[in-house]
């Protein structure tokens, strides 16, 4: 399939979703939504893709967030008939899917970054949510993504002062999980990426699925879905391949079933 606004390509496994316009530093155009979303779909479809990772074009911009021309134009009304939301098809995209922040990460683009399971950074990358200086605030999950992995505190802060902050601080923070040198970024996320891709396909998916489901829900009712999808898992061919595998001192062939 071809893009306009995205590149798209696979290596062993790990799908990447390039973000390909500088012209507009990678701004979430409408146009540009729709390309990742089309291209989320076609690696869920996908038995070869394992993993995917989102990143941006070049070293310099991730995405600079929201088309504010295009936002500008909106209404209430285009708000609230908006027909898809590609950071909720990403959280709940059924594999594992790595955020490589390789600059600038502000607003639609940082939310962009929080939809995805984790999040690694260039030394370049600087990430914030300063909608609140258009007389704005964060609405693509930021509000309540944010608070969860940095906590209320700092989560109210960046949204309150709209400050950008470096990768340093925001791996302190817990924003993001690691930060590399920017001509090292892609190369380790796939490293990463293809550790992942070494994991049993059926335990990854229900794994993640029992964590976002932990994460809205309480505890009692988290830990009785995790037991759900460990029991699923247990019963599967992959767990029997595991577990062979493992005594017979041999790498595993997995087949997600």
């Amino acid at each position: 399939m071809d893009f306009k606004n995205i590149l798209w390509e696979k290596k062993e496994g790990v799908g990447i979703i390039t973000i390909n316009r500088e012209d507009v530093r990678n701004a979430l155009k409408a146009e540009i939504r729709e390309d990742i979303a089309a291209a989320v779909q076609l690696a869920e479809k996908d038995p070869e893709v394992r993993v995917v990772i989102i990143t941006g074009v070049g070293e310099k911009v991730f995405s600079a967030g929201g088309d504010i021309k295009q936002m500008a134009e909106n209404t209430m009304w285009d708000i609230l008939e908006k027909r898809y939301d590609i950071f909720a098809q990403i959280h709940n995209f059924p594999k594992p899917i790595i955020a490589a922040i390789n600059g600038l990460a502000l607003g639609g683009g940082c939310e962009l970054a929080m939809a995805c399971d984790f999040r690694v950074g260039s030394e370049n990358a600087r990430l914030g949510q300063p909608e609140i200086n258009l007389g704005i605030f964060p609405g693509g999950g930021a509000t309540q993504r944010l608070q969860r992995l940095v906590g209320v505190g700092r989560a109210k802060e960046l949204i309150f002062t709209g400050d950008i902050i470096n990768a340093p601080e925001a791996e302190r923070i817990g924003l993001l999980n690691k930060v590399f040198p920017a001509k090292e970024l892609m190369n380790r996320t796939i490293e990463i990426a293809m550790k992942i891709c070494s994991i049993g396909p059926l335990a990854l998916k229900l794994a993640k699925m029992s964590i976002n489901m932990g994460m809205e829900t309480g505890l009692h009712i988290g830990l009785g879905y995790e037991r759900l999808a460990r029991t699923l898992v247990h019963g599967s061919e992959d767990r029997l391949e595991g577990m062979h595998a493992f005594l017979e001192k041999r790498k595993p062939e997995f087949r997600g079933r």
